[in-house]
Parts: structure tokens; sequence; C-alpha cells
């Protein structure tokens, strides 16, 4: 889920609401977050979070959240790599640029750590801020353990949990060769070989992020990125699983991966699935479903599985993401009303039944009658699919992940990836190289082997 390309800023004001009335006013009642005065007009929020098919939703309804509250907002959503340079370095001052920011998994660690988040607890437990019916334990107990310090305090209010599936856009194709979604490595080798460039469609694609996707391949052979995580955090990005992981998933995308797949970020793979260009990937759940919306031409075709398993178990890449307010911000109680307002039930619902978003965090939804529903894609079961890849999380092998030096280890594996796939660099010399510069990278982030 990564490498998302900017895409834009935006000044969102009241007046600048859509000309139809928002569904509260003509139903005559209004949500919780409206029903109060507007104690905040005129109050403007700055606001930033990396590009996703939830944070485009969030600006698409900003006019109503401005009408409700009176609270305009400065909205920004550049790529994933982008906002996390934007956010380090603001949240590393202690700055008051932005009231709301998204909480990065990978950098929970650090940030949560290191003292730059607020703290929610005093939002949630206050009656008057925040009522009893917004139920913050209605979100998915996984989705929130990252957000949380080792004394218990919640920092962030999730809005997606992210979860590597396998989909393919064109499952006619695999089934003329009698093939079913693949299940194992060995298999996905298989029905890449037979299924490349059949009706002119390249086989295989996955976002040049190799940080987030290596990894299931990586510990699908049996390897890691620390030897002990988080206990001991001596880097293992040059042994023998490693090398063997590198190589076979270079060798995916070099035989059976469009020209030019290394440039490939998740916005150009969600594209090219869903239009058709590539058959099969390995993706977010969240980038998987556009596969299913009106206007996609695979619509009809698509399938979808849990990512393949290697020989050493089936391990997906599972993270989750939440809204956090800096401890710079000076306008912090607006900056709670908007977390409150954009992970509503209200809210959430319609995302549901308007966008089709998939990716809740909110059990009550999940489990409410009619979503399986709505969530369904040619038959397959999406929020299954979705529930049995969160359950794998209880393995543990996303311990490597939250970590705060896992940074300096995700830029290495990236870079490391790319020599290997464009030919620069044979596989183990590259990670040979990776292992020698993580090492340098912890040392001077204080790490002691």
């Amino acid at each position: 889920m990564d490498g998302k390309a900017a895409t834009r800023r935006g000044v969102l004001q009241a007046g600048a609401a859509a000309a139809t009335a928002p569904a509260w006013l003509l139903a005559g009642k209004a949500p919780a977050y409206a029903q109060a005065a507007k104690p905040f007009a005129g109050t403007t929020l700055n606001i930033s979070c990396w590009a996703s098919p939830y944070a485009r939703f969030i600006g698409e309804y900003l006019p109503e959240f401005t009408e409700a509250t009176g609270i305009r907002v400065t909205y920004d959503t550049p790529g994933f790599p982008i906002y996390n340079q934007r956010a380090d370095l603001e949240l590393s001052t202690k700055g008051s640029a932005y009231d709301v920011l998204n909480i990065t998994f990978i950098f929970t660690s650090r940030w949560i750590g290191a003292g730059w988040f607020t703290p929610l607890d005093e939002f949630l437990n206050d009656r008057n801020r925040t009522p009893a019916d917004w139920d913050f334990a209605d979100f998915l107990e996984g989705s929130v353990r990252p957000m949380k310090d080792r004394q218990g305090r919640i920092y962030g209010a999730p809005w997606v949990a992210d979860v590597l599936c396998g989909g393919s856009g064109r499952f006619d194709v695999l089934r003329q060769q009698g093939l079913g979604m693949p299940d194992t490595f060995a298999e996905l080798e298989r029905a890449m070989a037979a299924i490349h460039m059949k009706d002119d469609i390249p086989a295989f694609i996955v976002e040049n992020h190799y940080g987030w996707v290596f990894i299931p391949f990586l510990q699908g052979f049996g390897g890691n990125v620390f030897r002990n995580p988080p206990d001991d955090l001596f880097p293992t990005l040059d042994s023998a699983e490693a090398v063997e992981a590198a190589e076979f998933l270079a060798k995916l995308l070099r035989q059976y991966g469009p020209p030019q797949a290394i440039g490939y970020n998740v916005d150009q793979t969600t594209l090219a699935f869903r239009t058709g260009r590539v058959n099969y990937q390995v993706n977010n759940h969240a980038f998987l479903v556009p596969a299913s919306e009106p206007g996609s031409r695979v619509r009809g075709t698509a399938n979808f599985s849990l990512i393949p398993a290697g020989p050493k178990g089936r391990f997906p890449g599972i993270a989750s993401h939440a809204w956090g307010i800096p401890v710079g911000s000076r306008r912090k109680p607006a900056a709670w009303e908007f977390i409150k307002w954009s992970l509503s039930k209200e809210l959430m619902n319609r995302m549901v039944n308007e966008k089709g978003y998939a990716a809740v965090t909110r059990a009550s939804i999940l489990n409410a009658p009619g979503f399986r529903e709505r969530t369904m894609v040619n038959g397959f079961d999406m929020t299954q699919l979705y529930i049995d890849t969160l359950a794998l999380a209880a393995q543990g092998h996303m311990r490597y992940r939250t970590v705060h030096v896992y940074p300096q280890a995700n830029a290495q594996i990236t870079q490391a990836l790319e020599r290997i796939i464009s030919g620069q660099m044979g596989a183990r010399e590259s990670l040979r190289q990776a292992q020698q510069n993580t090492i340098q990278d912890l040392r001077r982030a204080g790490i002691r082997f």
C-alpha cells in the first residue's frame, strides 16, 4: 500500500457543499456530530493523509462536515512516501502546522513512542465530547492495538486495516487453462506461466513498495527482516531464505509482468487491474475492491483469494492506519470533532452503501445484516476474505513492522529489490548490501547488537 502518487490539495469551505442537502437534513434529524450548536464555527483545520480510497471519500464528504460544524478544512492527500516524509519532519519539530494526521502503521512505534501525538483518552472518556453511542469499543481490536502505548493509552482512531490478498481480474483466463486461484507459491508460478499474454494481458504485478509486498514472500520462504523482533533487531536480509524469496519475486515480475513493471506504484497497479491490463496481483484488500465498481472492465470476471502460501506458511501483510492529533495542534477539540465525524457509524455506513467501501474497522458494520451482500463480488465474499486475513495476524508475524527502526530497513529492502528486479545486481549481492546498510542505519539510530 504504498508509493501512492500525489493527488490534490484543496480548501473546502462552508457554502461549497453540493447542491443537494445532506441525507441527515432531509431526514429531519442531525447526526451526533451536528446536534449541538456550532462552537467551532470559523475554525480552520489542517489535515493530511496519504492517498487511499477512504481519504478520497472523506474529501468528497467534507462539505457536509463544514456545513454541520462550521469548521473549514484544508485537506492534503499526497502519495504514501511523500506523506510519510512530510509528516515525520513536521511531527519531529512538534510544530503546529497540522491538526489531524494519519498515524502510519510502520511509524507507530516511532511517532507514538516519541510523544508526538496526543493521547485520545481524555476525549474518549468525556461524554460531553464523545457520546456513548459513538462507541470506540466497536473498532476492531486488531486495528486499535498498534495505536496504544505500553501504558494502554490510545493515540489513534483506525480508519483502515490493510490486508494483502490475491486478486485476478481475468479469472476466466485462469479457468480456460484449467486453473483456480493460486493458493501456494508453486501454484502461483505455474499459473503465471500458463496465462501470461493470454488475450495479450501480462500475468503478474505488485506495487513497487517492496518493503511491504516483498515481506510475505520473504516470510513464506522462512526468512524475516530481523532475527527476533522486537527483542532482537539484528537484520537478516542476506539470509539464504531472503535470496530465494527475492529471486522468486524478481522472476515473476521480469518474466510475467508488464514492461517497466518495476515502475508500478499502487495507483498504477490498481488501475491496471481494474482496466484489465494485468491479470493477477497481490495488493491491499481496499485496492482490489475497485475491480467491482461501476466502470471497471473486469467487474464480471474478477476473483479473489488469500495471499498464496510459501513452503513455510502464509504470511499476509496486515497493517492499520489511524487518525491522530499531533501534540503541536492548537485546535485539538475541533480536531476531535473531525475524527468523530469521519469515523462515525453514520458516515462509515454511507461509505459502504454509496462508495462500496469494504475495509471497515467497525465490527458493528462488518456484522450488520446485508453488509456481506453489498461486498460480494461475482459471488465471492470479500468480507470473509478480509476477516480471515486479519485472523492470521494472531501468528505474530507482523512484529517486525512496528519496531521504531523498521522504516530504515523498509527503505533498504525496497532499494535492494529494485536493483534485483532491474538486473542491476544479483539477489545475493544486492541483499548483502542491504544488510550492511541496514546495520549501519540501525546503529546510527542507537540500536546495539
